[in-house]
């Protein structure tokens, strides 16, 4: 019973500071900026501001925040590096950094934990609990790894027509970087905003193959990877890029072709499992239903 009052008591705490925050804003902040947009005289007669920034960065961020500060000291070394890993390569979902990630983990574990203990005390099973502990484990990751593999699936399936643009640019005459820098400002996607953190980097002073590869190791898809390794080479050995771009493109359209045919190689086998367990009950009952019924009555009757 203590435990579950301090459940309790901490739920509601912590919906308190959230609900504080998502509502609250300081007067300094909202007379700044009226005073900054409008003038000094328009302070005086300021109305009630409205928050233009959303409920994640008002209230949840800082919370994650706060908690990350000594969570950061008590995670393991290779832990915070697997997981800063992982953050990026998932394209740092809603800004979150190492730390911030950490303490949602945490949030997540408790929230599971203290539901579970609830649902258990309620039916009765304390079984429940830690079933729901061990769901509070795994989310968090497998929503990390589910956040990956979809973004390295956008990148995938968009480097072919990406590189079709990029390589019909620079056959009309422009540069490999004005022709990224083309590309990158009609497209959209993960896949514009990785090169798009390419060119950023050029301008800032950082070699062209330096941030050509650091866009592959922080991507982790193979095809990108490949066609950044062989830009890098062309630039290294002075060959044509218009060259190289055509033919990775060639190459791009040929493994997305080999992949579609990969994929529909696998349908069948996906669907026996559904065939087997679903299907094929629901059209025998449906079949011979009436047949065994009739069976039975005929040899009831005897």
């Amino acid at each position: 019973m203590a435990l579950l009052l301090t459940a309790i008591g901490l739920s509601v705490a912590l919906a308190a500071y959230l609900a504080a925050l998502a509502v609250y804003e300081p007067k300094e902040r909202v007379e700044e900026r009226l005073g900054r947009v409008f003038g000094e005289r328009a302070v005086v007669a300021a109305a009630p501001a409205v928050p233009d920034e959303p409920l994640l960065q008002r209230a949840v961020l800082p919370l994650l925040t706060e908690m990350s500060r000594w969570l950061i000291r008590v995670t393991p070394v290779g832990w915070r590096n697997s997981l800063r890993r992982k953050l990026t390569l998932a394209g740092n979902p809603g800004g979150l950094e190492t730390g911030q990630f950490l303490a949602l983990y945490l949030v997540v574990i408790i929230a599971a934990a203290c539901g579970g203990f609830l649902f258990a005390e309620a039916i009765g099973q304390p079984l429940f609990a830690l079933v729901s502990f061990g769901f509070g484990l795994l989310l968090p990751d497998f929503w990390l790894k589910g956040r990956i593999q979809a973004r390295q699936g956008a990148m995938q399936k968009s480097l072919p027509s990406f590189l079709d643009l990029l390589t019909v640019s620079v056959e009309a005459g422009l540069g490999f970087d004005a022709a990224l820098a083309r590309v990158t400002a009609r497209e959209s996607g993960p896949l514009a905003e990785e090169f798009q953190r390419v060119l950023q980097e050029i301008r800032m002073g950082k070699p062209r193959r330096d941030a050509l590869r650091d866009l592959g190791n922080r991507t982790e898809v193979k095809e990108l990877s490949g066609f950044v390794a062989a830009i890098v080479q062309a630039d290294q050995l002075g060959v044509s890029i218009g060259n190289v771009l055509r033919v990775q493109a060639q190459q791009m359209r040929r493994s997305r072709r080999q992949r579609a045919e990969e994929a529909a190689m696998k349908a069948p086998i996906k669907m026996l499992f559904p065939l087997v367990f679903f299907i094929f009950p629901s059209l025998f009952i449906i079949l011979l239903g009436p047949a065994v019924i009739q069976l039975i009555e005929a040899f009831t009757s005897l």
